[in-house]
Parts: structure tokens; sequence; C-alpha cells
């Protein structure tokens, strides 16, 4: 134990953070990014996201649009600690790249909006976070705006994301006469005077002693209910000491307990030194997290962030660029040097790496090695893709992959000119490569080339950056959704005989099955999403259970096709009740036929309900236009949920099917004279109606 205590006091990886910064599209992450780069002297001058001047969103097609699509890492030191920072999109349709994030990341800053609070894509991302068990900071930004209001931005937290919140300071002035913030642990105030980059210090103003006081005596109940040395001290002294305040935050915001919140104005360079000091006081190094665990052969594994352990590390993100392929990694232990030989354990590929980059976002140096606790890029891997896990080949270990989401949106794409085929053939394999929620097939009815994506947006990026990046000519057909299709009503006992006797071995195999929806079955109780169960019944060892595996195999494989319109089939209980073997003809290979056409049957003789994903749309538009916007959302089928007031202004929330928003935001500006918004945020599938053609090619 004091060997492990000596160790992490002494560690160089105790001045490491690694985080991800996340928040809903224009709330301001990527400006809080460049003010940290700038602040900590990464930068000599202020990058401006409408100027197209910003460090991490370098890409032409993020400066052209003025939103991050890609997750982009840089690094920087603050206080003798460095800081590993990755800046992650807000839009729906690439929060694909946030899951790879976060996968990989210690800690993260959630940046919100001072006017809008909690919006539908900031409640995505932290629920994301959640699942990675990420521990956060809030960053209430944007406080100059007019209708800035830090209150209900707090209160916005505690209702959507269902946290506690641990508000840390308290605003100097509202609106255009934000200038600071009190800081409510140490009792003083930090004003940033304009013009200039730092804080003067200084006593609490008399008008905000009483307001601050009482925040603070807020501040210590709350903790002193949440952390038990902060209780005890509370109990002795009816106070809270700043430095006990100060654990106490630090350990509530590792266990995910509460959040500490902070507030300022990025655009106006308030309230970034702040920030920068409660992610090293508050948010872990890799000591401070679990050791990573891995699979080996079934055996669950632990490697501990120590540079001396068995090197293992995580692939997280793969960049083609005119130089090279550009790999990401997070090493989780060990040290990896120039020239040293890896395995790709997924691949079971040895590879070699040529060099090791130190990343700042589009620019990248060159260092030596990379121990445990870093986030580099390496040259010279041929064939890793995001997910895979790199080891040194003597001691092999599988760590978790981030997970994929299932694309939404397809199109059909193909070259204006014939000789360019092979060119975009090769183009799409590289894409694919780079970002795995992207997908590409051949449609078999029609012959064209299909790529499908997380939205409407994702996919137009993905065929600009073909554009740009190989100068093709690409032609692109209308939007398709991905349908699919459940059980309404089931059948029970659909008895189904394999037969085959045409010389040689035969094949035998009789199955019964049930099938039911998941509803009906309360599989899927507690919100769990839930596609597909199987279950058997079978008593008195009828059945074998190797061929009920195969049974289960079989009826996996009918989930592809459904009858409707060949679409996937989701959501049902499948049970094997009972069957037959016969002692020479059966086999595993009989009973997965058995299974596949025997639940093809039962879907066809069950009632089946095609299924059409839907959105969460939230629509910000003037007042004088809620009338058209209202009957516009009307007649694309959309369910209204809510309308709010805001600032002038309505924020209206409604589901819609996705399929019914394409070229929705030219609509919109149309009705709105250009004033109108909105986002959108994935919630899941619903009935569609029998209108809807079942045709449409999505397989």
């Amino acid at each position: 134990m004091r060997t492990d205590l000596h160790r992490h006091l002494t560690s160089p990886l105790t001045g490491v953070r690694n985080l991800g910064i996340l928040a809903h599209v224009d709330a301001g992450k990527t400006t809080v990014t460049e003010r940290i780069l700038y602040l900590t002297g990464t930068t000599h001058k202020r990058g401006e996201v409408h100027d197209g001047t910003t460090v991490t969103d370098f890409d032409s097609q993020e400066r052209d649009r003025g939103i991050t699509i890609f997750a982009a890492a840089v690094s920087c030191a603050w206080d003798g600690h460095r800081i590993n920072l990755i800046d992650t999109p807000g839009h729906v349709d690439f929060s694909d790249e946030v899951e790879r994030s976060l996968r990989v990341l210690d800690g993260a800053v959630a940046v919100f909006d001072a006017v809008a609070g909690v919006e539908p894509q900031s409640e995505s991302v932290w629920r994301q976070a959640d699942r990675h068990g990420v521990p956060r900071i809030a960053f209430v930004n944007k406080l100059d705006r007019a209708g800035a209001d830090l209150d209900a931005a707090v209160a916005s937290i505690k209702v959507r994301l269902h946290t506690v919140p641990l508000v840390v300071q308290l605003p100097i002035g509202k609106e255009d006469g934000f200038t600071g913030v009190v800081d409510l642990l140490r009792m003083r105030s930090l004003v940033w005077a304009d013009g200039r980059g730092t804080f003067e210090e200084g006593r609490v103003p008399d008008t905000l002693w009483e307001e601050a006081h009482r925040r603070r005596r807020l501040l210590e109940e709350t903790v002193a209910e949440l952390h038990p040395v902060a209780l005890e001290e509370f109990c002795a002294e009816s106070t809270v000491s700043a430095q006990t305040l100060s654990a106490a935050l630090r350990d509530l915001t590792r266990t995910g307990e509460g959040v500490v919140v902070l507030c300022g104005s990025a655009y106006r360079n308030r309230g970034i030194e702040p920030l920068l000091e409660a992610v090293v006081a508050y948010l872990p190094s890799p000591l401070d997290v679990p050791a990573v665990r891995g699979t080996l052969d079934g055996a669950v594994q632990e490697r501990s962030a120590d540079p001396a352990a068995p090197f293992a590390a995580l692939v997280f993100k793969v960049n083609s660029t005119t130089t090279g392929r550009l790999t990401y990694l997070r090493v989780y232990s060990g040290t990896i040097r120039k020239g040293d030989a890896v395995l790709d354990v997924g691949a079971r590929r040895n590879e070699r790496i040529g060099r090791i980059l130190r990343v700042q976002a589009g620019q990248h140096s060159d260092v030596e090695q990379a121990v445990a606790g870093d986030i580099v890029a390496v040259i010279g891997l041929k064939a890793a893709r995001a997910g895979a896990t790199l080891c040194t080949p003597v001691a092999p270990l599988v760590l978790e992959p981030p997970s994929v989401a299932d694309p939404v949106v397809s199109v059909a794409v193909e070259a204006r000119r014939r000789t360019d085929t092979e060119r975009l053939v090769s183009a799409l394999a590289r894409l694919v490569e780079e970002d795995p929620s992207l997908a590409v097939r051949t449609d078999p009815e029609t012959g064209q080339t299909v790529l499908s994506g997380m939205g409407e947006l994702h996919l137009e990026v993905a065929v600009e950056k073909i554009r740009r990046a190989h100068g093709l000519e690409i032609g692109v057909g209308r939007p398709q959704v991905a349908y699919r299709e459940t059980v309404a009503r089931g059948v029970s006992g659909l008895v189904y005989r394999h037969v085959k006797q045409d010389g040689g071995a035969g094949q035998f195999a009789h199955v019964v099955l049930d099938v039911e929806p998941l509803e009906a079955a309360g599989d899927n109780g507690g919100g769990a999403a839930v596609d597909f169960v199987f279950r058997s019944t079978v008593v008195g060892g009828r059945v074998p259970q190797e061929y009920v595996r195969a049974v289960e195999a079989g009826c996996r494989d009918a989930l592809a096709e459904g009858p409707l319109g060949g679409h996937p089939v989701t959501g049902l209980r499948v049970t094997l009740a009972d069957g037959a073997t016969h002692s020479k003809d059966s086999s595993e290979m009989a009973f997965r036929t058995a299974g596949r056409l025997a639940l093809r049957e039962a879907l066809r003789n069950s009632a089946m309900v095609l299924l059409e994903p839907v959105v969460e749309v939230t629509v910000t538009v003037p007042d004088d236009a809620v009338g058209g916007v209202l009957g516009d959302l009307a007649a694309r089928r959309g369910r209204v949920s809510g309308s709010t007031a805001r600032a002038g202004a309505s924020v209206i929330s409604a589901t819609v099917p996705l399929a019914e928003l394409f070229g929705y935001a030219t609509r919109l500006r149309s009705r709105t004279q250009g004033r109108g918004t909105f986002t959108t945020r994935a919630t899941g599938y619903a009935p569609a109606p029998s209108a809807v053609p079942r045709g449409t090619p999505d397989r």
C-alpha cells in the first residue's frame, strides 16, 4: 500500500489530465478550447470560429460551416500539469465521434449556454459520458449574452441531467455588464478588465456580500449531505473550510455524485483561468481512474497505468492525410518507442511503429516515446482500425472497443465519369476506415453503391470530403431512411420440419417456435434497448444444447430481412418450445437452417408493423413565426410536446419522423426569414403509416 501511494505521489502521471469538451452545437466548446490554448501559451493569437481561425476546427469544411465535425486533440500545459484535450462535435450527426472520444478520456468539461441551459444534444452527450463513467465539471458559458441566467441554467442541469449541481461561483454583473465572478470557496472576487487577458483578485463587492454568503452556505450544506468528512466538519463547526470543501468536491466529481459548476464568457476571455484550476483540482489523472480491463481467452485481466507494465493501447481514431495514415492511440499501460513492434490483437497482425507524434489538432511534433496515460498519434500502422487493441506481442490483451451506432440514413452515390468508378470505391473504403459510423454496400436489386450514415448532414459532409480530397465529381441520390420491421402480434406453436435427403449424409431438424413482441414478453423493461431475445423451454434433452445454440443462430440470420419490405427485424422474442432429432441426420447445420426457415415462416404468419426512425426536434423561432412553423411541423407528421418562451423567441419541441426532415433547414429559413434554427436528437423508432413505401432500399 505504501509503495502504491508513494508511486502515486511521485509519478509524473499525477500531472496529466485527459479530458474532452462536450456540449450542444453552438454552446461554445471550440471557443473554450481556443481560450485554453491561448491562456496556456500554446497559441499566441486567439482563434475565432466566425473568422475560421481556430486551431481545433482546422478542416476546411469545419471552417466553412462554422461547426466542429471531427474530434480534434490538442495538448497544453497549466500550473505544472499537462492537459491532453479533445474538442468534440456538438451536432447529433457526429455523436459517434463523441462516443469514440469518451471511450479514451478520464474526464470532461460540459459546456452549457447560459441562455438556453441544457439543450437536446447536451443531454445526449451527458448520457454518453454516464455510460462510460467519465467524471465531469460544468461550465456555463455566454453569461454576457442578453437573457443569460446562471440560476436557470443550473436548474435545467439539475432537472434534465438528474445530477446535483455544486455551484462554486457567483457572477458579477449581468449580460453586457458581466465582468467577473465571486469565488465561493475562497470568498474572493475575480474581475477581468476590458482588453486584458488576466483577472484582478479582490474582495467580494459589498452589493454581493450577503448573496455570496448565502450561496456559500448553500454549497456547504449540499456538499455535507453527500460527503461524510464534510458532514462531520459541518456538524462540529457549523461551517466547512475551503480546504475540506475542495477535497470533497474532488471526491464527488470523481464518483459522479455531484458536478462542480463554474461560469464565464469564453468569447470575452472571462472565467477560463478558474476553469483550468478546476480541471487540475477536481478531474482525475490516469492514476486516479480504475485500471483498464481487457480479456484474453475469456479471462478478464487488468492493466494499471504504469509505464513499466506491458504495453496496451486502444485505437480511437484513424485519419488519412497527404503525409500518411495517422492512427490515434490512448496508451493505457506500458511504454511505446519508435521502431517497436506491436500486435493488433483483433486482426492478429504484427505492425511496427514508424513515428510517434504529439498532436496539436492539424499540427504534429515528433516525440521519442509515449507512456501510460498519453494520447498520441502514430505513423506506420497499415491496417489498425478504430476500436483495435494494440499491445506488446508477448502479453496480448483485448480492450473493449467503443460502440458504433447503426446508420439511419442512406444515399446512392456514383461517379459522374465511368473512369472514376474505381477511384470512388477506393475513396469510400478510406472514408469508412476513418469513420466507422459510415457504411458502404451495394444494393442487390439496383446495383447502386449506397452510403449510409447518422444523418443528412453526416452524409453531406462525407460526400463533400470525397469531392475535395480526391477531386471526384459525384452524383448523389435522394436520402432514404433505414426502416425496421417488428412483430405486433406473434404466433405460438409453429412447427417446422427440415428434412433433406439427396444422397450421402441427410439433414433432419424438427423445431417448434413461439414468437411474440418484446413488449408483451416484458423483456425490455427499464428502458434497455433490446432487439432480440431467444430462450429455450425444451425439457428432457429432446434438443441438445449445441443444437439449441444453432437454432438461435439461425433465428438471428432470419432477422436480416423481414416479410414487409426486406428491412431488418427488431423487437421480438423467440422461444424454442419443442423439437426432435434424428440419431444420424441431425447436425448443427440442419438445426441452424431449420431455425432460419422456421422464423421466416413465423414472421410471414405474424402481424408485422413497419417502423421508421423518429427524432426529437427543437426549433427556435421568432414569436411572429410560431404559427407557420407549428403548421409545417404538423404537415410533417410531427407531434409537438412543448413550447417555451426564451428571450423574445419561442422554443418548440416536437417528435418528427426522420424521413420528413429532409430539406427542413431550407424550409425553416424561408418561413422565418432566416431567423429560425433547429436541432435534432435521435429517439428511436415508431410505427410508420401504411402509406410509407415498403420497398425503400436500406438493406
